[in-house]
């Protein structure tokens, strides 16, 4: 997003919030630039430290948005207390347009360090397809045993494309 866009909409503001909450009106024109940083924005907002999440749904649609336009992969995770509400969403791995290498140790070390009592990974698929692999049904074996040594739950793995997004959870294989 480039300076003058970000200016234009910090002192032009276009987003008004509805009547009912979680809708909103825009006032005036709109590129498809400033629309995907809206939703960007209050993506942001509600995966925003100390806020319980909501729906899976909800949570699902949010990674969809800051996840949806790299080309390349990237793996992340939000990180949770013991009351389910969020204490970080950090993208952790950046990879290739096909895989991005995911360490078991990394991941373990930036839950502890957070004190985090759960966590739902995600990733991306630039392709758009959102249908795991079998080596994201590995590393999400591989990262649930490791962080269960150490306490830390993994509620969901939730890969995200353009065509939708795929829960671990939903799918029972948690």
């Amino acid at each position: 997003m480039n300076a003058r866009l970000n200016a234009s909409l910090l002192t032009n503001p276009q987003l008004i919030a509805g009547e009912t909450p979680g809708t909103y009106r825009v006032d005036g024109d709109v590129t498809d630039a400033q629309l995907l940083h809206l939703a960007k924005m209050i993506a942001q907002k509600r995966l925003s430290k100390g806020n319980k999440l909501g729906s899976p749904d909800e949570v699902h649609r949010c990674l969809q948005t800051l996840l949806l336009d790299y080309p390349y992969e990237v793996f992340g995770t939000l990180l949770l207390d013991t009351q389910h509400r969020l204490i970080a969403f950090d993208e952790l791995f950046r990879g290739t347009i096909d895989s991005a290498s995911v360490y078991p140790r990394e991941v373990i070390k930036h839950a502890i360090e957070h004190n985090a009592a759960a966590v739902i990974l995600v990733h991306n698929h630039p392709s758009g397809d959102p249908e795991p692999s079998d080596a994201d049904r590995r590393i999400t074996q591989r990262l649930q045993e490791a962080l269960g040594l150490v306490d830390i739950r993994v509620l969901d793995h939730v890969v995200v494309g353009h065509e939708g997004y795929t829960s671990f959870a939903e799918r029972g294989w948690l």
